[in-house]
Order: C-alpha cells, then structure tokens, then sequence
C-alpha cells in the first residue's frame, strides 16, 4: 500500500501544468514510496494551494508531474496556535514537535524558563534545531498538511514576553490554577481570526519567577487541564488538542 504524504514545492517549480520535483524528496519518493508512472501525489506550495497530480517521469535527480486537479481543500486550523515549549530533556521535544505538527500547529519556539535544566551548547543549537525542523516536515507531509510549522531559535523567557503581548490570548496551563478551565478561558473569545500561544513549562514547572513575569501581561490566562498533572511533553498536545476541539470539531 502506497504510503500518502504531501510533498510541498516552490512556485518556481510550477510550469504551467507541469510541476518538477527536486531535492531530498526525489529519492524518497522513488526508493523509499516506491512510486511509478501515473501514480498520483499530493504537492502543496509556499502560498498553500494543493494539487492533485500525476507522475509522468523519473529523471535522475528530478520527478516531473502534470497538475490533474487544484484542490481548494483546506487542512490548517481556523485559529493560529503558536507553541512556547519550554525546553525538556533527553529527546522528549522529538515527539512534542511531532505530535504538534500533526494537529496543526503554526509554530513551535523552545524556550528557557527558570527551571530547565538542559545545557545546549552554541554550537549543537543548529543540529537540533535541524533535527526538529526534519520531524516537523515529515509529520506534516504524514499528515497532510499545507503548511510545515517552523521550530525557531531556543529564546529566554524575558526575550519573549514583548511578543507574547501580539496575541489575542496566551494559555498558561499551570497545575496550581485550580479555578479557570481551558473551556472557561476560551468561551467568550471570537472563534475566527484569533492568534493564541500555548506556554508549557519544562519538567520541573514554571517557578514564582517565571509565572510574575507572564501575569504582568494583561492577555496571559492561567489554566488548569483537568484533575490530574501533565508532563512537559504531554501538556502541549493535550492543550493543543482540546484548542482544536473548541475552534473546529
């Protein structure tokens, strides 16, 4: 069975109704899929139209298609959810960047709060980076998205905040809050146009420090996501998860 994915292109590489694909995606698709003449792919560009297309012909280093149908299907969220992860051990973020992406994140920024406890050095923070900005491409063609979120640079907590203030909410599941659900907060919010971020702290929780520094901002709320306590890289999901909920289900 024929694995479907979403292959995403630039528009230079859009030629009337032919479409050439290059780069890493050549050999998956030829070694790894196993595609043939007239087998069909799904290819989405830079502006997020989706076409249906049809494979013509191999050539070395490239795949040529020819446009059979442009799709006006939509697949990304009817609200902007950004994601503050704050920065977990071992290889935990693999699977927050993963999971996110396939629910519809729009992007994914690790952050340093008081409590991390990972030292990344200067010059390991660009294979990492390289290393989630991989996942989050294969997780959105697994799932067909039409756009790949972007993991941006590791930021300090401080260094954030002023942009944090640009979002019509910012949701701090926090497991002292005991009084205001995540429906509660959400409830008396448009459900179109909203731009929302997620802050999650790391394994040991946001400190005093941390939690001062985002109620001085007047759109910060603080959430409670249910009775029981959440790790780092589980929050993030669940919250996303029940966002997608509100919004589209």
């Amino acid at each position: 069975m024929i694995e479907i994915s979403t292959f995403y292109i630039k528009s230079e590489q859009i030629d009337g109704e032919n479409i050439s694909i290059i780069g890493n995606d050549v050999k998956h698709i030829k070694n790894v899929l196993r595609y043939k003449v007239n087998d069909e792919l799904e290819v989405c560009d830079e502006n997020e139209v989706r076409y249906k297309t049809r494979i013509t012909r191999f050539l070395e280093e490239e795949i040529l298609l020819e446009i059979v149908e442009v799709s006006e299907k939509n697949t990304e969220m009817s609200v902007v959810v950004d994601l503050y992860q704050g920065l977990p051990k071992s290889d935990k973020m693999d699977m927050i960047v993963q999971k996110n992406t396939e629910l519809g994140i729009n992007r994914i920024i690790p952050v340093l709060t008081d409590r991390v406890i990972v030292k990344i050095e200067n010059s390991n923070e660009k294979k990492k980076l390289d290393r989630w900005n991989k996942i989050a491409s294969e997780a959105a063609k697994q799932s067909g998205r039409q756009k790949i979120p972007i993991v941006e640079n590791i930021e300090n907590l401080e260094n954030i905040v002023e942009n944090l203030s640009k979002y019509d909410i910012v949701i701090v599941p926090f497991e002292c809050e005991k009084d205001k659900s995540l429906k509660m907060a959400l409830k008396n919010k448009e459900k179109k146009h909203q731009s929302i971020a997620i802050i999650i702290g790391p394994e040991g929780g946001f400190s005093d420090k941390d939690i001062t520094m985002l109620e001085n901002l007047s759109n910060v709320v603080k959430v409670s996501l249910g009775q029981r306590i959440l790790r780092t890289e589980t929050a993030g999901i669940a919250t996303l998860a029940m966002i997608l909920y509100e919004y589209e289900l």
